[in-house]
């Protein structure tokens, strides 16, 4: 379906994409993933026929679309990362104008409409208006009308960046039933997700322009050399740097209680020992399985190292007094309501001085109305807190000192350059003028963006606006550090990158309360708060968490047609999900999974697709955070139905 032969793109004396080749096959489901600016983008707009190439040729769908590309029409569907609905109209009057577009007949469009509606859960809200509809439902809406005409080939950028887990995976779910019901449709997607890239059929890692490795996911994390272990050893501080400079150990990173790390092939290193050296004790240490992102960072590393922050010399905070008291956020009953809505429901939570304090919930569970709460933006309607000591209703400017916000959008202005930023939030921060260029010099450093500096900061990548931002919302050396979304959109490398330095400044006693949707990045927390319709639901360190979320347990089934299979095994009583992960799929079943195998193994023969392989996997905290949303949302509908 898809066939390109050394596509190459050029801005000016800039190269965008660097000869690549490739073959996408009909029904397959096709990935590009890659740091900001490796070209996924331009990739996706040469084969839509939005850009033409420098050199080199490509056919989509049998047409040539470096010499016709208008012949696509009616051929293929292009969702761009920065897709726009029209909020003034409802969500049926932009699918019925999607189908007034693409000239979609008539006695087609009701029943298509109907059934596009159906999948994306948006029955009830087709009356509203798509600017009051959430980041989930309007990606939905967004995915309903590119399919409203049913193309051959769907081109997806970056679909579910700045979602939740919970409306990324009801949007990929979406997309499963929509290809089980529509043979042969093509995916050709890009994602800064690692954990969504497993679901495809293939992947082409990027870097710089180039394809680095393109293979299935298992295969890619076969090719993975060396081996993942994940340790517990204290003081976990002590560990972590003595393993940094240890020789054979890399890709070192830091997992809420345990420490991530990668073994070369044939090490002869001694973990305990090595450890001992430090004065560290290991407590448990196990080899895992890698992830694609362990792949993808290993696979950019070998090509070329991409730039990281500097977290080293006299350290970011060094000059920062600690919190005396015994805890840095104290929150008692915080309730936020507008009118009759109530956003945050009585909260009560406290953090710990240098504590990684994390913040999950599903868009609009109230998330970031906390944190504004907490920070002074915005005031409580009932309850109280303490910040830094200070009260929250009546001490918000002394608060303000002692805190840093960076909010989901960087709260960058654009139009000004990289230094004229630093100097602004210099100001805003009351950095005393004597420290300035000490704290200026530091920002530059720490973010890379040495040569940089005359930038307009609207022409910086996001990885590069994140370090940025961060930079700024720390000039100040607060004690307490509030992250709302930081990570939301940027590539892999920018956050493993981001999450050292998070751990850098909470080990010198800055105490960070951060939101996110990355679950992995939710394992970095000590403390997770889980947060629904304003509501906390479930709250400890991950384990913690996992633990009391549990209901079930996980089953990987190596299979011919895991799409086909996901359709048949979720009608079955025992089985919560299913889903496809690549060339596998995953199921969640009530209870002991080996209660249930054999019932899995005689369905799936009975239906002529014989499993090569079942075998009980660990959950992964999406997983267990995406079921149990998913059970209050049942609860939820089922109570909401009773009193209708």
């Amino acid at each position: 379906m898809i066939h390109a032969r050394n596509l190459t793109k050029n801005y000016k004396k800039t190269p965008a994409v660097r000869g690549i080749s490739l073959d996408v096959q009909q029904g397959e489901i096709f990935g590009l993933v890659g740091p900001d600016g490796a070209g996924k983008t331009t990739i996706i707009q040469l084969l839509t026929g939005i850009l033409t190439p420098t050199s080199g040729a490509a056919t989509v769908a049998g047409v040539d679309v470096v010499n016709r590309p208008a012949d696509l029409g009616g051929k293929i569907g292009y969702m761009s990362a920065g897709f726009t609905l029209y909020g003034a109209l409802s969500v049926e009057e932009n699918l019925n104008f999607f189908a007034d577009l693409y000239g979609v007949p008539a006695a087609v469009r009701q029943e298509r409409k109907a059934q596009l509606l159906a999948f994306a859960r948006l029955e009830g809200a087709r009356n509203r208006r798509a600017e009051h509809l959430s980041g989930g439902m309007k990606k939905k809406l967004a995915l309903a009308c590119t399919l409203m005409y049913s193309p051959q080939i769907l081109f997806l950028d970056e679909p579910t960046t700045g979602v939740d887990p919970v409306s990324r995976r009801d949007f990929w779910k979406i997309l499963f039933e929509w290809m089980q019901s529509n043979e042969g449709l093509t995916i050709f997607v890009s994602t800064p997700y690692l954990d969504e890239a497993e679901r495809f059929d293939r992947v082409a890692l990027m870097h710089q322009g180039s394809f680095i490795a393109v293979d299935t996911p298992t295969a890619l994390k076969k090719q993975l050399s060396g081996t993942m272990m994940a340790v517990n050893a204290q003081p976990q501080r002590a560990a972590l740097e003595q393993l940094k400079k240890t020789a054979g150990v890399s890709h070192v990173q830091v997992f809420g209680e345990q420490l991530r790390l990668l073994l070369a092939e044939n090490s002869a290193v001694n973990l305990a020992e090595t450890l001992e050296q430090a004065g560290a004790r290991v407590l448990e240490a196990r080899p895992t399985s890698p992830t694609l992102e362990d792949v993808f960072v290993s696979s950019i590393e070998t090509a070329g190292s991409a730039a990281v922050f500097q977290a080293n010399g006299n350290g970011p905070l060094a000059a920062v007094t600690p919190i005396s008291s015994q805890y840095a956020v104290t929150v008692q009953n915080l309730t936020k309501t507008f009118g009759n809505f109530t956003a945050v429901n009585g909260l009560d939570f406290t953090v710990r001085p240098g504590e990684i304090f994390g913040f999950l919930g599903p868009n609009g569970s109230g998330k970031t109305t906390t944190i504004r709460m907490l920070t002074g933006l915005l005031p409580p309607t009932a309850g109280s807190g303490t910040v830094a000591g200070f009260d929250i209703l009546r001490q918000q400017k002394l608060i303000k000192p002692h805190i840093g916000y960076m909010s989901q959008k960087f709260s960058l202005y654009n139009d000004l350059t990289v230094v004229e930023n630093i100097d602004f939030y210099a100001g805003v921060y009351n950095v005393p003028r004597k420290n300035r260029r000490e704290r200026k010099a530091w920002v530059l450093d720490m973010a890379g963006l040495r040569g940089k500096e005359r930038a307009l900061t609207g022409s910086l990548s996001g990885g590069w606006k994140q370090r940025l931002a961060l930079g700024c919302a720390i000039l100040h050396q607060p004690q307490i550090l509030f992250l709302d979304e930081p990570t939301s959109g940027v590539d892999p490398i920018s956050r493993r990158a981001f999450w050292d330095l998070i751990f850098e400044l909470s080990a010198q006693g800055v105490t960070i309360f951060v939101t996110t949707h990355y679950m992995d990045e939710a394992e970095h927390c000590h403390t997770l708060g889980l947060l629904y319709y304003g509501d906390i639901i479930a709250m400890g360190a991950p384990p913690e968490v996992k633990q009391n979320m549990k209901a079930g347990e996980m089953v990987e089934i190596e299979i011919a047609h895991p799409l086909r299979a996901a359709g048949i095994l979720e009608k079955l009583p025992g089985v919560q999900s299913a889903a496809p992960y690549g060339d596998k799929l995953h199921a969640m079943v009530w209870g002991r999974a080996a209660d249930h195998i054999e019932m899995l193994e005689k369905t799936l023969t009975a239906a002529e697709l014989p499993p090569a392989r079942i075998e009980t996997i660990e959950f992964s905290l999406e997983d267990l955070f995406v079921i149990f949303i998913e059970m209050k949302e049942a609860g939820r509908r089922a109570r909401e139905e009773g009193l209708a």
